[in-house]
C-alpha cells in the first residue's frame, strides 16, 4: 500500500543544515543556506514523483521488480537510450532486449 507522504511539510533548510552540521564533525553552526530556487524545487518534485511511483511498484509487484526497473532505467539513461518508444504515441516502455 502506498503511503501518503506530504513532502510540502518537510523543511529542507532544516534537513540541509542538520546534514551539514553532522558531516562537518564540529559543533559549529552550519553556514546559512540559500533559499531553494526553481531548479531545486523542480528536482524535489521529480524526486517525489519517482518515490510515489516506486512505492506503487513495490506494493503491486515487490521490491525486486522496483529495483530492477529503476536500475534498468538508470542504465538506459547512462547509455543515452530512449526509455519509451516515441513512435507509437502511447508512451510504451522500450523493450530491454531487441528482437
Amino acid at each position: 500500500m502506498m503511503s501518503n507522504i506530504d513532502t510540502s511539510r518537510i523543511d529542507l533548510e532544516k534537513v540541509k543544515a542538520a546534514a551539514s552540521k553532522m558531516s562537518s564533525g564540529y559543533d559549529q553552526a552550519a553556514p546559512a543556506q540559500a533559499e531553494p530556487n526553481d531548479e531545486d524545487n523542480s528536482k524535489d518534485a521529480f524526486f517525489a514523483q519517482v518515490a510515489e511511483m516506486t512505492e506503487a511498484m513495490i506494493a503491486l509487484h515487490g521490491r525486486d521488480f522496483a529495483i530492477g526497473t529503476l536500475v534498468l532505467a538508470a542504465k538506459f539513461v547512462a547509455e543515452g537510450r530512449p526509455l519509451i518508444k516515441r513512435d507509437t504515441g502511447h508512451g510504451e516502455a522500450a523493450g530491454a532486449a531487441k528482437s
